[in-house]
């Protein structure tokens, strides 16, 4: 699974870990991540992110 990072403040968003903060489960890819999820450093939305190789 891919890491994405958030083009405005830099979090990674790291499937392996997910975002146990905010409800999404360790093993949760970015493609499966509620459409409302938003960065939870600035609150960007999904579409501020972009996939690490």
């Amino acid at each position: 699974m891919s890491k994405w990072e958030c083009t405005v403040c830099g979090y990674i968003y790291d499937p392996e870990q997910g975002d146990p903060d905010n409800g999404v489960a360790p093993g949760t890819p970015f493609e499966g991540l509620p459409d409302d999820w938003q960065c939870p450093v600035c609150g960007a939305f999904k579409d501020e992110f972009h996939r690490l190789e």
